[in-house]
């Protein structure tokens, strides 16, 4: 039973790069960046996440303000969160996470305004939920004991291939989205599309918090 909730941890490693990350010793700059990149590339909390930010997002610069902002919150939780020792239940921060995801798909759709008569501010939501998106890989990293020699160099280079991996898999999202959004179907599929977003993002919350309570008994 305890196999089944590990599947969906959105900050999960392989076991391959658990091993190394255990094993490794020194400054290891460049393996260091390539986990990163592929936590990001792969890390499908992230993605759906910001595929919600950018859905109505159409201006470069705004589209960079929005990425930098999740930049920004991510990097400092994952580099203060190791730095500290400082963790939590990964199971509840990745429920925080799916949360992320059903609450943007929400905003792009306008509920909140509907429904209490108020617009939350979208960028302080986008830096609040990187924190928490960089706090859920900090507790994990923390799980692996990291050695202390080289720690805060393999940290940073862990951290610069997270946000060259975003840029990556953002870049494919935008291609993606440019295409589409030149066809009539992207008016009409704007909706649905977001709601697919809003359940897979509860899926996750449901699914982490009967992680959480299964390893509780």
């Amino acid at each position: 039973m305890g196999a089944l909730p590990s599947v969906l941890l959105a900050h999960g490693v392989s076991v391959g790069d658990k091993g190394y990350i255990q094993e490794t010793f020194g400054v290891r700059l460049v393996p260091f960046l390539y986990l990163g990149a592929k936590h990001m590339v792969t890390g499908y909390d992230h993605i759906l996440f910001l595929c919600g930010v950018i859905f109505y997002l159409y201006r470069v610069r705004d589209i960079a303000t929005y990425v930098t902002l999740f930049a920004v919150g991510h990097s400092s939780t994952l580099i203060l969160g190791v730095l500290t020792k400082i963790s939590a239940s990964p199971f509840l921060i990745d429920a925080i996470i799916g949360f992320s995801v059903a609450y943007k798909a929400l905003d792009n759709v306008g509920a909140f305004q509907r429904w209490f008569g108020v617009q939350p501010n979208p960028r302080a939501a986008t830096l609040v939920f990187g924190l928490f998106h960089g706090f859920g890989l900090a507790t994990k990293l923390l799980d692996f004991e990291m050695d202390p020699e080289g720690l805060v160099q393999n940290l940073l280079a862990f951290n610069v291939g997270v946000e060259v991996g975003q840029l990556l898999a953002l870049s494919l999202v935008l291609i993606a989205m440019s295409y589409w959004r030149r066809s009539p179907s992207f008016l009409r599929g704007g909706f649905a599309a977001n709601m697919l977003l809003l359940v897979a993002g509860l899926l996750l919350v449901g699914y982490q918090l009967t992680g959480y309570f299964t390893t509780q008994t």
